[in-house]
């Protein structure tokens, strides 16, 4: 099976066949699916739904790394027997296939072309991890806030650029590593300015961001 272009989302024959060995789970809103340091390592596939991949303090502040859907999948980080290094919760209810850990290596023998998605998605992560370590480092916060909104945007019907996903300030702070106070000064400055357009927990971008604030 061709994997190109490459997706992180599973191609349909791929993903029946990793679903044959698993078993479907239903988890309604705001569960927790997997906790960060859990030894377990069941692999999960996301059939429908949306779920956010998380890490925590102490304090319970939290950092959000990714949001996932239909398609997508979570665990693959516990398959060499490491405890889990994220937190997993259900944004909306979800639907998805729990793979046990030792199915899940067995098919990673048996399918090469898997194995190569897997290496591909991994690498993916790195370059991710390695942009937010520098953009944290190097970036203030209204660059890392537009960085944020200009990937998630996407076209609708009429060519507007709409972030899709409600997202709230606080979202939008954990995504960035701010807090809600600036995230909701930078936005009210953005919409003022005519930059976007607030459409209940949506966003339309109509115009291209500036450079800096």
């Amino acid at each position: 099976m061709m994997l190109s272009p490459y997706t992180d989302v599973l191609q349909d024959e791929m993903l029946r066949e990793i679903a044959r060995r698993g078993d479907v789970r239903a988890f309604p809103a705001l569960s927790t699916l997997l906790r960060e340091g859990d030894t377990t390592d069941a692999f999960y596939i996301l059939l429908s739904g949306r779920v956010k991949v998380f890490g925590t303090d102490a304090k319970g502040r939290e950092v959000v790394y990714n949001t996932l859907g239909p398609g997508e999948y979570f665990g693959e980080l516990s398959l060499d027997g490491s405890p889990r290094s994220a937190s997993v919760q259900s944004l909306e209810p979800v639907h998805c296939v729990l793979v046990r850990g030792t199915e899940m290596r067995a098919f990673l023998a048996q399918h090469p072309d898997f194995a190569l998605h897997l290496i591909r998605h991994l690498i993916g992560l790195l370059r991710r991890a390695t942009d937010s370590v520098k953009s944290l480092a190097l970036d203030d916060v209204y660059s890392r806030l537009a960085k944020l909104l200009q990937e998630m945007a996407e076209p609708d019907a009429s060519g507007r650029l709409v972030v899709p996903h409600k997202l709230t300030q606080q979202d939008l702070a954990e995504r960035v590593g701010a807090s809600r106070e600036m995230i909701s000064r930078i936005l009210q400055q953005l919409v003022k300015g005519g930059y976007i357009e607030r459409q209940g927990r949506r966003m339309v971008l109509l115009k291209k961001l500036p450079p800096g604030w």
